[in-house]
């Protein structure tokens, strides 16, 4: 077995340094920000979760391995959502943990505001909040 170089970091403290910087919303918050239109929900889900326990309206989905590519606003492959480096995007994953790590990777590319939903998909369900089946 081999040793973690020395400046290596587990996952568990990783996700507590991005978390730091990240101005996270429970799922209530984030309805309303997407109702009122000041917030952008992707849903990086992967497609048999999507297909087992339905969507939230009106989120665009976006597989987690083209997220930087599809958001970022200067990419040749963005999608017409991706306005500008403000667009304030809320990551949402199954349970709240993918989405704070990409949450971080849209901060380096320069999307300041985003961040991500706390207990992900799993706890907007589970706070009652609109979901497409």
């Amino acid at each position: 077995m081999s040793s973690a170089p020395e400046h290596s970091v587990g996952i568990d403290e990783l996700l507590e340094r991005v978390r730091e910087d990240l101005d996270r919303v429970e799922p209530a918050e984030a309805h309303e920000a997407a109702r009122a239109g000041e917030a952008l929900l992707v849903d990086i889900r992967y497609a048999a979760l999507r297909d087992r326990d339905g969507l939230i309206p009106g989120a665009l989905v976006v597989e987690r391995n083209e997220l930087e590519w599809r958001l970022d606003p200067q990419g040749s492959h963005r999608l017409p959502e991706a306005t500008g480096h403000d667009l304030r995007v809320v990551v949402v994953c199954n349970e709240g943990y993918a989405s704070s790590l990409a949450a971080a990777s849209l901060r380096q590319l320069g999307l300041h505001r985003a961040t991500d939903l706390v207990g992900g998909f799993q706890a907007w369900r589970a706070a009652g909040l609109p979901v497409a089946l």
